[in-house]
Formats: structure tokens, C-alpha cells, sequence
């Protein structure tokens, strides 16, 4: 009888316990927080009076967002299935390089489109990248 018991209080704290963990782990969030790209925006910007991003232009973004004071931006271009450009660029005060992307490098084909894949991005406490948005544009040759 009293094992009987025992095995019926353990119920009931298993379900109080599953019933409320779900209120209090809502109660610590807070508006958008938490929500990936909640708060944050980027978008291209084409540098030195381009009207598209074409191979050996320099394009920047325009990067907005309350997730982190460290947002950067990696970007991957492809010439059909080969990869032929990775960069990243910091958008915050203290980054240490130019705040723009060169189109090119030396896998890059003359006289071949491409395609880019940008994505605004931060490193949470344990080093993963956190993406908060993407974006993809066509690359003139």
C-alpha cells in the first residue's frame, strides 16, 4: 500500500513538473529574443557606382540587428557547382579589415556568372555560428 502511494506522488510531481516547465521556460525569454533573425536585417549594397554585383566589383551590406553588437556577415560564391569565393566581413566598430568583399579570387573563371550566399551571422559563448538571416544574388561575369 504505501509503495502503492509512493508511485502515485511520483506521478503527480512528474505531471506538475511537465506542466510547468513549459510557463517557465517562456517566462525567462522576452519578446523576440531567442528567435533567430528576430530584430536583424541585411541587405547588399554595390560600391564604387556598380548597378549589379559583377566578378572583381566590391560590394558591401547594410547590416541591422539587436541580437548581438558583433554581427558579421559570411559570404560563398559558386560558378555552377564550384565553389569559388569565401569571405567574411565583421560589422561592428573594432573589426580590423575593409568592410567590403572583393568578387574574386584566384578559383574564380573569367567570363562565368555566379551565385552568392550571404549570411548574417554571429558566434554565440560556445563558438557556433548563429545565423540570423540569408540572403542569395547573382554575380555577373
Amino acid at each position: 500500500m504505501k509503495q502503492h502511494r509512493v508511485a502515485q506522488v511520483a506521478t503527480i510531481l512528474a505531471l506538475v513538473v511537465a506542466l510547468l516547465a513549459p510557463a517557465a521556460i517562456a517566462a525567462k525569454g522576452g519578446g523576440d529574443k531567442g528567435k533567430p533573425g528576430a530584430g536583424s536585417s541585411f541587405s547588399l549594397v554595390l560600391m564604387d557606382g556598380a548597378t549589379e554585383a559583377a566578378h572583381n566589383g566590391r560590394i558591401t551590406f547594410d547590416v541591422s540587428t539587436t541580437a548581438t553588437d558583433v554581427p558579421e556577415v559570411g559570404l560563398r560564391c559558386y560558378q555552377g557547382s564550384n565553389w569559388v569565393f569565401d569571405g567574411y566581413v565583421g560589422y561592428f566598430p573594432s573589426y580590423m579589415f575593409d568592410p567590403w568583399f572583393t568578387l574574386d579570387s584566384g578559383y574564380w573563371a573569367d567570363g562565368v556568372a555566379a551565385i552568392c550566399n550571404a549570411r548574417l551571422f554571429y558566434f554565440d559563448g560556445r563558438g557556433r555560428e548563429i545565423v540570423l538571416q540569408t540572403m542569395t544574388f547573382p554575380v555577373a561575369p
